[in-house]
């Protein structure tokens, strides 16, 4: 007899599934869209679609001893595409969760040491404190990576002002004070990425705001929205955090608030999803939080507002360096899009609107079929193999679709599609840029405005050699 067909049987797991987060296991067919779609199945042990039928077959030394649950990159691709409408994302972070309550050790430990002190640094500061994280998850995975790994990347990132040698401690305010002019403007939640390793978004972001005419203020208090540590490691903690934010948000007076990070954007829109079709979770928060939510808060990305707020052809009219001759690819990343029933994204796996806000400065925006496609950001601190694959796949199909640029609009797509590109080897490096870095480039804002300096692989030989550096033409 072989090893599987001597695997225990217990239909209990799939069960608790149902119980816990409402899937119904059951329902999958084995169409093995969730494996075929998955961006890092080639480094799993058990398919996505095999964890699947292990499931509902009771094989729980499968489910639950596996690696994948533990790797999943949490990039919603499997949830988007199940015909039967599965969450296998959820399904997955469920597992990791289970096993550790079972007392099962954690089959990838550099994943739950992640977890574990990201959680750690939101429940001491409020905020992502990076390089607490890091000095955390050095000590915590001694036995598996050397205490040199990533210096390197860590000293280069220093260098540019990226990475911030204190935290920033916030904690919401007792009693929430409305905010003079609220009703004209919308509030800007920068998330933690933005206030350290991706100042150079928030710079340009502002100053493209500012030039648009658009009023975006920062409420005070905000915490961080738990990331992708928290839906995996603390699911209460996955959805206060977002709800706490929103709830300053919409006592401070605004009715939009918008988010220049895809899983900040993600997070929040999850936790309204939660609520919205859960009475009973949204009771427990309101009681939580001490503040019945009125859910009047309409979470956006920034490009979304921008596209809303402005459009295209206004954005033209501001033009005064058209960007011509610059060839680029937009590059959207995980979260900004999937899944849809969560974004209320008409084209998750096609969205179109930063190839539009970028056409109209004059950006030649060639087509290519990776704008969706999983960089690995999960894993940038726990497996860098895995966001290596990806990232340097991503910037040579970038290369191969002939663009002099890749666009982007999420800090963690940037950090590891601009920051590691240098381990990468790489004939050829490609410059990363947000897409406010382009529209502060174009608009001829103050060069600190476009924050160019800090990016790691530098963005001025081309735009130079392309003719749309403008005003910036003599920086070195």
């Amino acid at each position: 007899m072989n090893e599987l067909s001597q695997m225990p049987i217990n239909s209990d797991l799939a069960q608790r599934v149902l119980e816990e987060i409402g899937q119904n296991v059951y329902l999958c067919y084995q169409c093995v869209k969730c494996t075929s779609g998955c961006p890092v199945a080639e480094f799993f042990d058990w398919q996505p679609n095999q964890v699947m039928r292990a499931l509902p077959l009771g094989q729980e030394d499968i489910a639950l001893h596996a690696h994948t649950p533990w790797l999943c990159a949490s990039c919603q691709t499997c949830t988007t595409r199940c015909p039967q409408g599965l969450d296998i994302t959820a399904i997955m972070e469920f597992l990791t969760r289970e096993a550790g309550a079972r007392g099962i050790k954690p089959q990838v430990p550099e994943v739950n040491a992640f977890n574990t002190a990201f959680m750690r640094e939101v429940q001491l500061w409020g905020r992502a404190y990076e390089l607490g994280l890091i000095a955390e998850m050095k000590l915590r995975t001694l036995g598996t990576r050397k205490l040199t790994d990533d210096v390197d990347l860590g000293l280069k990132m220093m260098r540019k002002g990226k990475l911030k040698l204190l935290p920033t401690p916030a904690r919401p305010p007792r009693k929430v004070k409305p905010v003079a002019g609220a009703t004209n403007a919308v509030a800007y939640y920068p998330g933690c990425s933005l206030h350290s390793t991706a100042s150079e978004f928030n710079a340009s972001a502002r100053a493209v705001g500012e030039a648009l005419g658009m009023n975006l203020i920062e409420p005070k208090g905000w915490v961080c929205c738990g990331s992708s540590a928290a839906h995996r490691a603390d699911p209460e903690a996955g959805l206060r955090l977002p709800l706490e934010n929103l709830s300053i948000v919409e006592q401070s007076g605004f009715s939009e608030v918008t988010m220049p990070c895809a899983a900040c954007f993600n997070r929040h829109k999850a936790a309204q999803h939660e609520i919205r079709h859960d009475g009973a979770r949204k009771a427990e928060m309101d009681k939580a939080l001490g503040y019945e939510y009125q859910d009047s808060v309409q979470v956006t990305t920034l490009i979304e507002s921008i596209h809303k707020h402005v459009g295209p052809d206004k954005v033209t009219e501001k033009v005064k360096q058209p960007l011509k001759g610059l060839k680029a690819v937009c590059y959207y990343g995980c979260l900004l899009t999937r899944p849809p029933q969560v974004t209320e994204a008409q084209h998750p796996e096609n969205p179109t609107n930063m190839d539009e806000l970028m056409s109209a400065l004059g950006v030649e925006v060639l087509d290519w079929s990776y704008k969706t496609t999983c960089c690995g950001a999960a894993h940038s601190l726990t497996r860098p193999d895995i966001v290596l694959k990806l990232s340097s796949g991503l910037i040579e199909h970038a290369r191969a679709a002939g663009a002099d640029v890749m666009v982007v609009a999420c800090p963690l797509c940037h950090a590891n599609l601009d920051a590691r590109q240098f381990q990468m080897k790489l004939e050829q490096p490609l410059p990363v840029l947000y897409f406010t870095q382009l529209m502060a480039l174009a608009f001829g804002l103050p060069e600190k405005a476009t924050a160019l300096n800090k990016n790691l692989v530098d963005p001025y030989p081309i735009l130079r050699e392309r003719g749309v550096l403008g005003v910036y033409q003599q920086t070195p």
